[in-house]
């Protein structure tokens, strides 16, 4: 499980993001859960999914929607506590625990057992949930398995992604010109590849992948 300071490392990053994006989120009330429904689509894109065709899954890219999703996942958790970072701490932690041993989730009048579901089922239950905006972490640890993460994985790949947001944000990124597919490949392949190369536990680690993002980014 996230550690207390994990957590709150990342609601912190979260709320700073979204206040970058709109000063006024909180009363903006965007629909975040909205968002989980699309990535959740783009991760079963990643995975593969078409029967009539070979497709290779692409667990890098896999876990990267992963990150995208607990994005707005953390912000739905911090606009149901009006932005408050420490009430929704608080929260977070308790829904975490619970979630410890959770095998099983009720939903439309079904009850899903989470070891029986493959991991495209999974994501079909994560999307159908957060469009009836319900938050059900245990879903979410249970692709996060699936992926071949756990949550100091999640926590250290949160980090990167943070920073490539931030890096979006100062170059056009919300104005509509800042360019996601560099020399043939996305920002987020980058990303991987950046955070590869780099060790979380450095002090200097969210200014290093800024550094090698505006390295490989095009003039």
């Amino acid at each position: 499980m996230l550690s207390t300071s994990q957590a709150e490392t990342m609601l912190s990053l979260q709320g700073a993001m979204n206040s970058k994006v709109d000063p006024n989120w909180v009363a903006a009330k965007y629909p975040y859960l909205r968002a989980v429904v699309i990535e959740g689509s783009e991760a079963i894109e990643h995975h593969g999914w078409k029967w009539w065709k070979k497709q290779d899954k692409d667990l890098a890219q896999l876990q990267m929607e992963l990150i995208d999703i607990w994005h707005f996942i953390l912000s739905e958790l911090l606009l149901e506590s009006e932005g408050d970072e420490a009430i929704c701490l608080a929260s977070l932690m308790e829904l975490l625990s619970n979630t410890q041993g959770q095998s099983t989730i009720e939903f439309d009048t079904t009850s899903y057992q989470l070891d029986q579901l493959d991991l495209i089922s999974k994501l079909e239950l994560l999307i159908a949930l957060s469009a009836s905006r319900r938050i059900e972490l245990a879903v979410f640890a249970a692709i996060m398995r699936d992926c071949e993460m756990n949550w100091t994985d999640l926590y250290c790949q949160y980090v990167g992604k943070n920073v490539l947001n931030f890096f979006r944000q100062d170059h056009g990124y919300k104005e509509g010109h800042y360019q996601k597919i560099w020399k043939g490949r996305e920002d987020n392949e980058y990303l991987v590849d950046i955070m590869a190369e780099l060790d979380p536990a450095d002090d200097d680690y969210k200014d290093k992948v800024y550094s090698a993002l505006a390295t490989h980014y095009p003039s």
